[in-house]
């Protein structure tokens, strides 16, 4: 009997162990994938900071322009439409961060706000009292410095997603990955013309 008992308490604790290792390895996998989680959205903020710094520029350069290029009005104008779509495809897809249509919408707009500018850089080209003009040339260079960060801030969101994505999909991480709530992969940004997007307008100062 003693020794039924015995057996019995041994088989009761081994289970008991098997059930606390396995909680302790979900506890780990969920606090992982909260991480990881967090940092994809600490590095999208990021690009969010820079985004909206620009957003606020574009409209003070084509302000410091529109006096010296008043036959291009169709230019800004269309700089400005491109601007303001952009910055509301980024608050719908902050809004919405699920949501993979509004995710394209948002880098659709991206893309038609790089050409609108690079159209708008050539434009200038043609006008050099441009060149000595200290406000456009201090709103080029900053234009150009965001441009820098975002790119800089879309790599460091994109390799922590990637980080994201590896480690939700490694078994036996994807079994629970979805019992946990994280059921879809982190979205990549990738600007519809992202080599545009980093050519902000330039102004050669004499």
């Amino acid at each position: 009997m003693h020794a039924l008992l015995t057996g019995s308490l041994l088989a009761m604790l081994t289970v008991a162990g098997v059930v606390i290792a396995l909680a302790l390895a979900a506890a780990a996998i969920y606090n992982r994938l909260i991480k990881l989680k967090t940092n994809c959205e600490n590095a999208f903020a990021q690009i969010e900071v820079q985004l909206k710094r620009r957003y606020d520029l574009i409209p003070n350069l084509v302000e410091c322009v529109k006096r010296y290029m008043i036959h291009e009005r169709d230019a800004l104008e269309r700089v400005i439409a491109a601007r303001n779509q952009a910055a509301a495809g980024l608050t719908r897809a902050i809004q919405q961060p699920g949501d993979s249509e509004a995710l394209r919408t948002w880098m659709g707009a991206e893309g038609s706000l790089a050409g609108a500018l690079g159209r708008l850089s050539a434009v200038m080209e043609n006008y050099p009292e441009l060149k000595a003009n200290e406000s456009v040339g201090e709103l080029t260079e900053e234009l150009t410095s965001t441009e820098n960060r975002i790119a800089y801030a879309r790599q460091s969101y994109n390799d922590w997603a990637t980080g994201f994505n590896t480690y939700r999909q490694t078994f036996p991480i994807c079994l629970l990955a979805g019992l946990f709530g994280f059921r879809q992969n982190r979205s990549y940004l990738e600007f519809a013309d992202r080599e545009k997007l980093a050519e902000a307008p330039r102004v050669v100062m004499a």
